[in-house]
């Protein structure tokens, strides 16, 4: 089972191209980088950590852009977004984005989407709570085709474009690689099936008895095959990944602070003991 690393790329941390080189030399698989364009000082929405909201959040450098300068830096390493707020992003340049990074990496990314928590942020971009899910589904959508047909529209509600060309195409095909990011239920896991390769339950937890349910949904698609498993954002011990590998998870992403580079080496060296 492959050990991925995610952590929020900042300013105040450790360059995030050496944590990439750094990662690739210990033998981690990925690195996943989360984002969040801005955060409105008003702060009504309540964090879902609980707590108050980390710095980190609103100081996170964009993560195609970092992809691209680690990609230039590293050799096998897979450069994901873990996770893009696809409903935030004009579907087209965001599918540029994205295959550009995957023409210039030669195939190492991976696509991870969510629909966020924060209210003030999304409307922002003018995305309505109420419907993320629905714009996050139609964007990545538009992003599909337009990475797989050489003439591609689209029309939905929330996006909308007559017959175009778009280039560069992604070294991989039909798709750069999809998962969807969040807490298990109905609605993800119907949108995991329809437009996503794999799950990425934020945090490790409740893979056990979400699995039927996530099965359930990938066949009534007419999937074939099942979809990745990804425990995301996760702290190791030998139990926990023993139990994900029983389970058929091909990777685990783990969580690595955003600090300053002595220390997240430090935690590095201790989380390739479990490699």
């Amino acid at each position: 089972m492959k050990l991925g690393l995610t952590m929020f790329a900042t300013d105040k941390a450790i360059n995030p191209v050496e944590l990439a080189v750094e990662a690739e030399a210990r033998g981690f698989s990925s690195l996943w980088l989360p984002e969040h364009t801005h955060i409105p000082t008003s702060r009504v929405t309540p964090f879902p950590g609980g707590i108050d909201l980390p710095e980190q959040y609103y100081r996170a450098m964009d993560p195609p852009t970092v992809l691209a300068a680690c990609a230039a830096a590293t050799n096998t390493l897979v450069l994901a977004s873990g996770i893009s707020l696809a409903a935030q992003h004009d579907p087209i340049s965001f599918a540029k984005v994205w295959a550009s990074l995957d023409q210039l990496s030669g195939g190492r990314t991976k696509f991870g989407v969510g629909y966020g928590w924060n209210v003030e942020e999304m409307n922002s971009h003018g995305v309505e709570y109420a419907t993320r899910r629905a714009q996050a589904r139609e964007h990545v959508l538009a992003m599909q085709a337009l990475w797989a047909k050489e003439e591609a529209s689209f029309h939905g509600e929330f996006v909308s474009f007559e017959s175009s060309f778009s280039w560069p195409k992604p070294v991989q095909q039909p798709r750069i690689p999809t998962y969807v990011g969040g807490g298990a239920g109905p609605r993800l896991f119907a949108h995991v099936a329809e437009f996503a390769d794999g799950w990425l339950p934020i945090g490790g937890g409740g893979v056990r008895r979400s699995l039927p349910l996530l099965q359930e949904a990938w066949a009534a698609a007419g999937r074939d095959g099942s979809p990745d498993v990804v425990p995301f954002g996760t702290i190791p011990n030998r139990e926990m990944l023993d139990q994900y590998a029983e389970l058929g998870c091909t990777e685990v992403v783990l969580n690595v602070d955003s600090r300053p580079r002595d220390e997240v080496l430090a935690l590095l060296d201790g989380f390739a003991e479990y490699l």
